[in-house]
């Protein structure tokens, strides 16, 4: 069999090609290709995610040489790279595709789908990342790391902030836990030697589970009237869309903050502003946002008792580079005959 490795500007080649060198798929793998999809810089990489997110993959070139070696391949791995249609007719021999990415819309999934291969996947491959990011913005928010940062750079030694009379210690702090999936069990987990109580609400998740875990299950009330902080994990459908608005907002103790990471529109923005305005909640940490760039003019921008970056949680080079790793576990289940855990399209495998 041969494997062919895409590489990108997060994920270079030679690395990508280690997929191919895990125990389980090295048997298997005889030879192995490389190709690098171009991208200038990070900018370069957001419009060509934003174009093919809009448009499909087709809007965007794919390289010549995986052109050239698509043929041959019988296992692709790509990250960013587009996965077309048109590419894929030439794929005469392919059995499978490894993306480095949870989401598949460089992928012509429709294509694939028709010809049953199976598509393996790495939702969890910036798990960590994100989790070890939740707990920093939790800290900066309520200790004023980042407006501390702020005023010192612009010359002012302050003293006061929003929360100066109740600045908190996480420590015996009650931490909500909005999903209790992959990335919102590890942020519990992450959160454990801080020496906090952990309210965990998911109408998907028996309470055994949560009970199990060391954990309280409380319904979505509780946990925003009794959490000091509220961290959101829970995926954005028509039923989560606002699920965070105005009434919940108003459930939450004056002393609280609300952590988003996951999904911006979880939450009603002008409920959130207005929170933060008229002091129902203490204060907000804020990583996505509804259109991004983000406008300068955002309206949480000129707010004192807010923490906003970039979209940053999930962004280290571990995380980049531990997907080929990840990947190679879930391929070397398939190769033996086994079901992997991460399939965009486990109907194909039935």
């Amino acid at each position: 069999m041969k494997g062919l490795a895409v590489g990108d500007l997060f994920i270079p080649k030679e690395r990508m090609a280690e997929l191919f060198g895990n125990e389980g798929v090295r048997e298997f793998v005889t030879e192995i290709l490389m190709v690098e999809f171009e991208c200038k810089d990070r900018d370069d990489v957001r419009r060509k995610i934003r174009n093919m997110e809009a448009n499909g993959p087709d809007s965007e070139p794919a390289p010549s040489d995986l052109k050239r070696f698509i043929g041959d391949a019988d296992i692709l791995a790509v990250h960013l790279c587009p996965v077309s249609r048109s590419i894929l007719e030439r794929a005469n021999k392919l059995r499978v595709v490894c993306t480095a990415r949870g989401g598949v819309d460089n992928i012509d999934m429709a294509a694939l789908n028709e010809r049953l291969i199976p598509v393996i996947n790495t939702p969890h491959h910036n798990t960590n990342a994100v989790t070890e990011y939740v707990v920093g913005l939790m800290i900066a928010e309520t200790r004023n790391i980042a407006r501390s940062h702020f005023a010192l750079r612009n010359g002012t030694w302050r003293e006061r902030y929003p929360n100066t009379e109740f600045i908190p210690e996480l420590s015996g702090s009650k931490i909500g836990i909005l999903g209790f999936g992959q990335i919102g069990r590890a942020v519990a987990k992450k959160l454990k030697p801080f020496d906090v109580e952990i309210l965990v609400y998911d109408p998907y998740v028996n309470k055994e589970t949560v009970q199990e875990s060391g954990y309280r299950s409380v319904d979505l009330g509780t946990l925003l009237r009794e959490s000091d902080i509220v961290s959101l994990h829970v995926r954005l459908t028509d039923s989560t869309r606002g699920m965070i608005g105005e009434e919940e907002l108003r459930t939450m103790k004056p002393s609280s903050y609300i952590i988003n990471t996951a999904r911006a529109g979880l939450i009603d923005l002008n409920a959130l502003v207005r929170a933060l305005k008229e002091n129902w909640i203490s204060g907000a940490a804020i990583d996505v946002y509804e259109e991004e760039p983000a406008p300068l003019h955002h309206p949480l921008f000129t707010l004192d008792n807010v923490t906003v970056t970039n979209h940053r949680a999930g962004d280290t080079r571990n995380a980049y580079w531990n997907a080929p790793v990840l990947m190679g576990k879930q391929l070397a289940m398939l190769l033996r005959g086994q079901k992997p855990r991460f399939v965009v399209n486990p109907e194909v495998l039935e």
